[in-house]
């Protein structure tokens, strides 16, 4: 028993380090965006390009995450905070610039 208690403990600290980098991602990705948003001339093709790649990547990462029956409330919160801002931050995205403008 103690085994078990030991390595779900290790497991949910592997969890929340994964949504800590999660949420920094999204953060970064974030400030990336409020920035262009600022200066449009930095909304360049390849920019767009890599944001929406990147954007893609995060929401798959944070869709993909099944929420195991030891996770706690705050923990499903959490994952569900990610899906919110994501998506917000997609729409962020797509709104700043038309597409034929952008990629």
């Amino acid at each position: 028993m103690k085994r078990q208690n030991e390595m779900m403990a290790s497991f949910a600290m592997a969890h929340r380090e994964f949504m800590s980098n999660l949420e920094h991602s999204i953060g970064l990705l974030e400030g990336d965006i409020d920035e262009t948003v600022e200066m449009e001339s930095l909304c360049t093709d390849e920019w767009c390009l890599a944001t929406e790649h990147n954007l893609d990547e995060l929401t798959k990462m944070i869709y993909s995450i099944s929420e195991p029956r030891w996770l706690t409330n705050e923990d499903s919160r959490r994952i569900s905070n990610l899906r919110r801002r994501v998506h917000d931050l997609y729409a962020r995205y797509r709104s700043m610039r038309p597409v034929e403008a952008c990629c």
